[in-house]
């Protein structure tokens, strides 16, 4: 609590928070906003424990809300092929870039859509779908239908990885979280069908003899093995898919 009031308290630069705070001084050491990683957790506990709280913790809420809209003010932006997506924003420039780990942000928006403003809910439901629609874009456009750890908006490019660092696969969960909050908040089949997309591919790409392995380069058919499963596969992949 203490640390959420110091970040209540300080200046941001166009309500945005920073993903690096000095420790001595509170103060930000560089204008790096992403709602993917470094970030992310940060939105997500805001309306959690808004919610957890009974719906009582009237900081968070506020928090949550007001960078939400500094988020759309200054971060989300609209593709010319019409994709919504969050960009990254470095000392005031943006990298149309969004991150695997930012695609939790569609089921985030989603289950605070109901305790914002009353003519701004169906605003941020649509918000949500929008997003949870790029994000299966991104592995929709590969050859695993697996998504990339990172993908972009620039050079005529929509939704893809643009660079090899990027064109990884480490079991993430975040895309078939954001899948399994909207198919609870509206039962649209495509949700569910989206996340049966993703459980097939798993076992098509995924699968070894003793587990689940992330794969290199989602845009092979053929893709080599990382040979590491990780933690958060048992914990939120499998559990969310």
């Amino acid at each position: 609590m203490n640390i959420r009031n110091v970040l209540n308290k300080i200046e941001k630069p166009h309500g945005l928070y920073p993903n690096f705070l000095s420790p001595v001084t509170g103060n930000w050491v560089q204008h790096h906003v992403s709602i993917g990683g470094l970030g992310d957790s940060f939105y997500e506990y805001l309306i959690k424990s808004y919610l957890m709280s009974d719906k009582r913790d009237e900081q968070a809420k506020k928090m949550y809300y007001d960078a939400l809209e500094a988020i759309e003010t200054n971060l989300v932006q609209k593709s010319p092929g019409g994709l919504t997506y969050i960009a990254e924003w470095r000392g005031g420039v943006l990298d149309h870039k969004m991150g695997h780990l930012a695609c939790f942000s569609g089921g985030m928006i989603g289950i605070g859509a109901d305790d914002g403003e009353p003519e701004q809910r169906k605003h941020h439901m649509d918000l949500a779908a929008e997003i949870t629609h790029t994000c299966h874009e991104s592995y929709a456009r590969t050859a695993t239908k697996l998504g990339p750890e990172a993908f972009r908006f620039d050079s005529g490019v929509e939704a893809t990885a643009t660079r090899m660092s990027d064109r990884y696969y480490i079991l993430r969960p975040e895309v078939v979280e954001s899948y399994m909050y909207m198919w609870r908040l509206t039962h649209d089949p495509k949700y569910r069908e989206w996340g049966w997309e993703a459980i097939q591919a798993l076992e098509k790409y995924c699968r070894v003899d003793k587990g689940f392995t992330g794969i290199r380069d989602v845009y092979t058919t053929s893709p080599s093995p990382d040979n590491m499963q990780q933690s958060f596969f048992l914990a939120e992949t499998l559990k969310k898919a």
